[in-house]
């Protein structure tokens, strides 16, 4: 390859240097990983027995240097593959990517579902009736059709998110793993924006507003139906507005939601009284329009943004169904007044926030259980006069004060004073003493009586002699000598 020929590493083909060796240019979305990773997402067929032998023998290059498996590689490199042996097992080969079994109608009717292409993403509209992934009992839905998808791309695309099989709109396919994580990680933190639209039951008091009531499995349903839990469920925000209305039987409205748990749009609704028309599992006869309308349900994804991995924006419409469309043009609404500017508004909470909420939540319940138990101590009629508490006082007396000090119980201290015509008391009332229990004269001056178990006092024996076997002569003072001249 010429030096001054220009190339982009994003859009280039695989070019043959010759009828067997073939280079690849690396791509932006393989920036950085490792070798071996790149043969798994570009050659599924060569396994990694295969690829640690060429790269041992130098058959396999990055910019014409030796390699390992575990060298990791950057954009704009170029990979020096060498003819791969037909010959090998397909087993020793590794996985071979499914063909597909679809005719060449089927694969038409398949893309024409596609309404935005570029080399990261591919966009849908996904018909109602049509389920996202398979289950059990679900053979035909969009996982198995993506082999139809892959275009020029040898690689299958990822679903990235997903749709209720009865519900209709955008839906996001990623054309390589690179640009499925970073898509991921668009609706996680909850950058992307979805819009949908839908027709409900009834009109709203409340034309513009958010429902936020968690949401979680509903017991009995095998997980296949949820419901508004307030103890155990997930944290789920709604924004709706009603954008036009149909008498009082009617209404069309927009939703975003906040937050991706499962049925949450038509929980939601249905928690507030306007399930989605069409909608039995969660409104169930109330749910039905009378008349020619459809019992289909009406949820449409009208709208998603979401951040590009090359930078701006993807921004794509879905045109509503059949069935949604006519019952539009029969209730008379203007589809004119729907797509409007998207306003973001304040950004959904963190999850350190909705972690503080749910301490903060569980610390109030706590508290409202204590207050539960403490009334329960207070008998029913402890309003009414002589009424009496469990542990035998008075409920409807307090031991405090309005300022919060304590009051006396009975009489006071003056009070009884002033009864036995005594001195009134002043200052707190002196503590008995441990010798004089019982024995306190109550006209404040000494013990009129002194305990009977009182204990006489020891006599010192310090100056006191020694008794002996023999007597003990007291010796005479030693007379002081008296200057001459002087008499005492």
């Amino acid at each position: 390859m010429s030096k001054n020929k220009q190339f982009d590493p994003e859009m280039a083909k695989e070019p043959e240097i010759s009828d067997q060796v073939k280079q690849y240019i690396v791509k932006r979305d393989d920036d950085g990983i490792r070798l071996d990773r790149w043969f798994k997402r570009n050659l599924p067929d060569v396994n990694f027995a295969l690829i640690s032998r060429l790269t041992r023998t130098g058959q396999v290059r990055v910019d014409g240097k030796r390699v390992a498996p575990a060298d990791r590689v950057a954009t704009g490199q170029t990979i020096r593959v060498p003819p791969i042996d037909p010959q090998i097992d397909e087993q020793k080969q590794g996985r071979v990517r499914r063909e597909t079994n679809f005719t060449d109608e089927e694969i038409d009717q398949i893309r024409s579902m596609v309404i935005h292409r570029d080399r990261a993403a591919i966009v849908i509209n996904k018909p109602p009736g049509l389920a996202t992934q398979g289950g059990s009992k679900t053979t035909t839905h969009v996982d198995g059709m993506l082999d139809a998808l892959c275009f020029e791309n040898n690689r299958r695309p990822k679903l990235v998110h997903r749709l209720d099989k009865d519900t209709s709109g955008v839906l996001l396919l990623a054309r390589s793993p690179g640009t499925a994580a970073h898509f991921s990680k668009s609706f996680s933190d909850r950058s992307a924006r979805k819009i949908y639209w839908a027709i409900i039951m009834g009109i709203p008091d409340i034309a513009d507003g958010i429902i936020d009531l968690p949401i979680g499995k509903q017991p009995g349903t095998g997980g296949e139906k949820m419901h508004v839990d307030h103890e155990n469920g997930q944290s789920a925000r709604t924004r709706y507005r009603m954008i036009e209305r149909a008498g009082n039987s009617a209404a069309w409205v927009e939703l975003i939601p906040f937050t991706g748990r499962t049925h949450q749009l038509r929980v939601h609704m249905a928690a507030i009284g306007h399930p989605i028309v069409g909608d039995g599992k969660y409104g169930g006869k109330d749910a039905m329009l009378t008349g020619s309308i459809s019992r289909k349900m009406h949820l449409h994804a009208r709208r998603l943004r979401i951040d590009h991995p090359d930078g701006g924006r993807i921004d794509v419409k879905a045109e509503l169904p059949e069935h949604f469309a006519a019952t539009m043009r029969g209730l008379g609404f203007d589809l004119s007044l729907g797509d409007t500017e998207i306003d973001d508004g304040p950004p959904p909470p963190s999850k350190q926030v909705l972690k503080q909420q749910a301490k903060n939540y569980a610390k109030q319940i706590r508290k409202d259980k204590r207050g539960e138990r403490r009334a329960r101590g207070v008998n029913e009629d402890a309003g009414k006069k002589g009424a009496r508490r469990k542990d035998g006082r008075d409920p409807t007396r307090s031991r405090f004060t309005a300022g919060g000090k304590p009051t006396t119980r009975g009489k006071s201290r003056a009070a009884e004073a002033e009864a036995e015509g005594r001195p009134i008391p002043r200052g707190r009332p002196k503590k008995a003493s441990p010798l004089n229990k019982g024995g306190v004269n109550k006209g404040g001056g000494k013990a009129a009586a002194k305990p009977l178990n009182k204990k006489p006092k020891k006599q010192s024996t310090r100056n006191t002699p020694r008794p002996t076997g023999r007597a003990v002569v007291a010796k005479k003072p030693k007379r002081t000598s008296q200057p001459k001249g002087r008499k005492s």
